[in-house]
């Protein structure tokens, strides 16, 4: 299977897949925006992650992650990472376990 080649393509191609929560992080949880759901690292499980570089401007590197929770709720938190990443998402995320389903080995 061919993966997107942008951003907005693997957000896409994720919530089709059923993460369609846009997550966020406040404090030190992770919460879907717009829902009022916030969770702890320990609830949490990172499913996939995907890497994006820019070409030719360092700002259009990010990550997006994959997160399933605890009761089954499914979204993605996107980060750029290098010297822009936001410390704040660095330490929300820091414990979260990360697992891969088969289908991405």
């Amino acid at each position: 299977m061919s993966e997107p080649g942008t951003v907005t393509a693997q957000l896409e191609e994720l919530a089709r897949r059923g993460f369609g929560a846009n997550l966020g992080v406040v404090g030190n949880t992770v919460q879907v925006l717009n829902g009022g759901k916030a969770f702890k690292a320990e609830e949490l499980v990172i499913r996939e992650y995907y890497r994006f570089e820019g070409v030719s401007d360092p700002g259009d590197m990010s990550i997006v992650y994959a997160i399933e929770s605890r009761d089954g709720t499914r979204g993605v938190l996107v980060d750029a990472f290098g010297v822009y990443a936001d410390p704040v998402i660095g330490a929300a995320l820091r414990d979260v376990r990360i697992l891969f389903s088969s289908a991405r080995l």
